[in-house]
């Protein structure tokens, strides 16, 4: 393929250097439906400084960019404007074996400096969808689908250095490690691709952000292994796209251990090894598309001392994960019917480990139909689960986080000790209108209180059943000052199983886009009265006035060589029980093509007058709930910067401070939680009736009249310091071939202080010392 861009002012062309699949500055592309089945496509990306970018395009507007094809590309500039020949191997597309082909095709330009993006097929910004809109590349003939192979042995060596731990034989301030592993990718058939990896390293995979987690659920953090990346928009089956749910989840595969042994000192692996992984996927010229994943994990040992002596003990059984995701298009793809199914199996031998499932399956169907030339669509969405194990298990799953069956308020579900299985269900339905000015979509969702799907997928709660409205008008083309508009009005309320509604609430946000090329936009929320299920960590639900939020956002000109955005949020709750506001801002700064940097504060505040402590034990099987004020205090800053040498070959450093504290103050014993008016929910302590000892850093409180103290916890006031870095040089010596050198560093403290302040955190966090790891990794690609 070869493209030529005309530039009636070649000087002005902008030739932004990025990391691959950056987008930056003036680049072209094209886009290859190559089974011409209007729902997916391969799209090439050339920059103007040959900067290469590449996406795997399915379900007609899904764009996946961690799909990394071998192919080639030259750029440069002339008087004309500027060229782009790519060379792209056929072994890179997927397509029936025919005699002749018909393929949909787009080429699209961003002309940068305009914000400008022109399309060869004509596309209206108004459409619901973009392959399907291709035009066509007709009479192809003599080629032939050719087997894809491609083997990609990798050498890592690793050395680790770290703050010896006087007395603990585990940390002595040195590792050393040299391991090897294998990835593949084979073409079994022209329709049917097989992706293996064995023994893979992730050496070079940025840490995760720090967070701060004060509720009683699971945070959810984005994969960033390749191997797990690429192909991801295959492997999945949300259950609603306003929350992270889904069957599948790859971070668990390869995480934490997940029991953790009570010693003097502990040899642990911080993460599980993933023996392999082979991921299968295909599409037929019948519209028949499938991808299958296949992982096992290693058990995992920790060596531990107690009082003197050493021993070793299972931390994670070994584990099989099996993933299917199978889909069938009808009409041209207007209609798409699809299944998913995952199984997990535990190779449990240990008794400490009997909290977990053995076995735990989970399986849905879902359909997407478009009608009336796709301006209206329907999406239904069911499945099941069923996790089964020891009735440890099977209880520890019914008293967790994500059920809490044993809250005294549940009147439609009970804790059985007995149990050995659960089995749940959720569904979702929606249907809209999803193209014009004028957007609109109705739906319905809900999680069955058995429902479990942690151990393959990601879930947060169950027990709900929630409606919602979405409205938008859009205004695409200028008007006066402004380039485009669009309003949302969106509205939800939910309940649970046994009828209590839990939540309400509606909002209205504005963005537009000026004709200075700045965005502005603005949002207010109002919700009613909540019940949280959780909140008491198994205890009576309890619930919250409702609260007024309103956030606005400002970005600049990103054509700049400086560009800011700017963030400011903030909530008011009813009756004073909680307040927040916080601001994220980003400062990017290009003082040469080949080099971005960017810097992105953020700082929130806030407290939270029914904060959750701590719950006491009483006589005659009663149990106490204290609550209390939080104040917290979250800053962080983001420092990334990226320098291309070469389109192959970079520089990028990352670092992120994070300092958060949380005070606790004003403590209160729950009431009725549940109760009508806010000050029958609970009754605050009075000073008189609190005491700190600071010595043991323990909080004593008294009832009225008590001599001795009826309720004993530590003081739960925390500080958490953590900075995190590292710094990744990225050489792709020839394509898919890369070399990788890492330095990464990581220190971590919690502490509690008499001066809580932020200068004094500020110190503390100056005078980490972290732990450092050096890497270097090669992998060779052999392709065939």
């Amino acid at each position: 393929v070869a493209i030529l861009a005309l530039d009636s002012e070649p000087e002005k062309i902008v030739r932004r250097m990025s990391r691959r699949d950056g987008f930056d500055g003036d680049y072209v592309s094209i886009s290859i439906d190559s089974y011409d089945d209007n729902r997916t496509a391969f799209s090439f990306t050339a920059s103007v400084s040959g900067v290469k970018s590449d996406e795997y395009i399915s379900n007609n507007m899904d764009f996946d960019e961690t799909w990394d094809p071998i192919w080639y590309l030259a750029t440069q500039i002339n008087e004309q404007g500027w060229v782009a020949e790519f060379r792209i191997p056929l072994s890179q597309l997927r397509f029936a074996d025919k005699e002749e082909h018909t393929w949909g095709i787009q080429v699209l330009r961003k002309f940068f400096r305009n914000d400008e993006r022109s399309v060869w097929q004509p596309i209206s910004q108004e459409a619901p969808g973009w392959v399907h809109l291709f035009g066509e590349l007709k009479g192809i003939r003599g080629i032939r689908p050719q087997k894809q192979f491609e083997v990609q042995p990798y050498l890592v060596a690793k050395k680790e250095k770290y703050p010896a731990e006087p007395g603990n034989p585990y940390l002595t301030g040195n590792d050393y490690s040299i391991s090897a592993g294998l990835d593949a990718k084979i073409g079994i058939t022209s329709d049917i691709t097989l992706d293996l990896t064995v023994n893979p390293d992730f050496g070079q995979v940025e840490a995760d952000p720090s967070q701060v987690n004060l509720t009683a659920f699971r945070l959810y953090f984005n994969e960033r292994r390749p191997f797990f990346l690429e192909g991801n928009n295959i492997l999945t089956f949300p259950i609603v796209g306003f929350t992270e749910d889904n069957l599948f989840y790859s971070r668990r595969i390869g995480g934490a251990p997940s029991f953790v042994p009570e010693a003097d000192f502990v040899d642990q692996p911080r993460n599980t090894s993933i023996l392999g992984a082979a991921k299968l996927t295909g599409k037929n010229s019948r519209g028949f598309s499938w991808g299958l994943l296949e992982s096992l994990t290693r058990e995992e040992k920790a060596t531990y001392r107690i009082n003197g002596e050493e021993k070793t003990t299972t931390v994670e059984p070994m584990t099989h994960f099996s993933v299917g995701r199978f889909q069938q298009d009808f009409k041209e793809g207007k209609t798409v019917v699809g299944a998913m199914a995952t199984s997990t199996h535990r190779y449990i031998n240990d008794s400490q480990l009997d909290f977990l499932h053995t076995d735990a399956q989970t399986g849905g169907v879902d359909l997407t139909h478009n009608f009336k030339d796709r301006k209206y669509g329907l999406t239904f969405r069911t499945l099941f689960s069923r996790v089964a194990g020891s009735e440890a298990s099977i209880y520890a799953s019914q008293v967790s986080s994500e059920r809490f069956f044993q809250r005294p308020d549940n009147y439609h579900k009970d804790v059985d000790t007995t149990r050995n299985s659960l089995v749940g269900t959720a569904s979702t339905v929606s249907f809209g209108k999803q193209s014009g000015n004028f957007l609109w979509e109705i739906g319905n969702t809900y999680n069955s209180p058995e429902l479990d799907l942690n151990d393959a997928g990601f879930m947060v709660q169950t027990d709900f059943l929630f409606h919602w409205f979405f409205a938008q008008y859009r205004i695409l083309k200028p008007v006066g000052i402004f380039r485009w508009q669009r309003m949302v009005l969106v509205g939800y309320q939910g309940f649970d199983f046994d009828a209590v509604r839990i939540d309400r609430g509606g909002e209205f946000n504005y963005i537009t886009q000026l004709t200075n090329f700045w965005k502005f936009g603005v949002a207010f929320n109002s919700s009613g009265e909540s019940v949280s299920n959780a909140d008491l960590r198994g205890g009576p639900a309890i619930r919250y006035p409702g609260g007024l939020n309103y956030r606005y956002w400002i970005e600049s000109n990103e054509q700049k060589k400086i560009a800011f955005e700017w963030n400011h949020w903030a909530y008011h709750g009813f009756e004073g029980y909680r307040q927040n506001m916080g601001f994220s801002s980003s400062l990017v700064v290009r003082p040469i093509d080949a080099l971005r940097v960017t810097l992105s504060p953020t700082v929130i505040m806030g407290f939270n007058e029914m904060q959750y402590v701590d719950a006491f034990d009483r006589t005659a099987g009663e149990t106490t709930y204290m609550l209390a004020r939080a104040d917290q205090e979250i800053y962080r800053m983001s420092v990334r910067a990226n320098y291309n040498i070469t389109p192959n070959l970079t520089i990028e450093l990352w670092a992120q401070p994070f300092i958060a504290k949380v005070e606790y103050s004003r403590f209160k014993k729950a009431l009725e939680p549940g109760a009508t008016l806010f000050e029958h929910r609970f009754a605050e302590f009075p000073d008189s009736q609190v005491s700190l000892n600071p010595l043991n850093q323990t909080y004593y409180l008294y009832e009225q009249g008590s001599q001795l103290p009826d309720y004993t916890f530590r003081d739960p006031d925390f500080n958490t310091m953590e900075f995190r870095s590292n710094c990744v040089l990225r050489w792709e010596y020839i394509p898919g071939s890369i070399l990788f050198l890492v330095w990464s560093g990581n220190a971590a403290v919690s502490t509690f202080h008499d001066q809580n302040d932020f200068i004094h955190l500020a110190d503390d966090l100056l005078n980490l010392r972290s732990r450092n790891t050096f890497l270097i990794k090669y992998t060779y690609r052999f392709l065939r």
